[in-house]
């Protein structure tokens, strides 16, 4: 080594990668126990702050945090807890079938939208053939029973 050059350490902390399937298990555990998110970082990862990690991973994995404090899984638990953690936890279920309600009303909904488009660009269509032949005194449309 050069002399005057410091010699350089890498200060980065290694991060643990967690898998999904414990990423839910960490969220579930904070959502059944009465322990803070620090608490939790803690207990897996033995760092003192989890810089909003745990936040990040619920938003990402569908679970959904209101103004009210509730915490819920939109993808498959749909777990409930409220502020208050002596409160016992009230456990819901998705309701798949509005869900998919829902979505056929949109797909619907577009597919009307769709068909009111083209039946305007239709009558769009045949008015301007109309002009077109009367305007310029040319048959356009096809004559269905002409002999060939």
């Amino acid at each position: 080594m050069k002399k005057g050059m410091s010699q350089s350490v890498n200060y980065r902390k290694r991060r643990r990668n967690f898998t999904e399937t414990e990423k839910h298990k960490i969220i579930n555990e904070l959502i059944s126990t009465k322990c803070t998110k620090a608490e939790i970082w803690r207990k897996y990862t033995g760092e003192e702050v989890e810089h909003g990690q745990i936040l990040y991973w619920m938003r990402k994995l569908g679970y959904r945090v209101d103004n009210s404090g509730e915490i819920s899984d939109i993808a498959a638990k749909n777990v409930k807890v409220q502020n208050d953690k002596s409160k016992p936890i009230r456990l819901g279920h998705v309701d798949e079938e509005s869900f998919e309600s829902l979505q056929l009303k949109k797909r619907i909904a577009e597919l009307e939208r769709q068909l009111k488009d083209a039946e305007l660009r239709a009558i769009a269509f045949s008015t301007m053939v109309d002009i077109a032949e009367r305007e310029y005194k040319i048959p356009i449309r096809k004559k269905y029973n002409t002999k060939p």
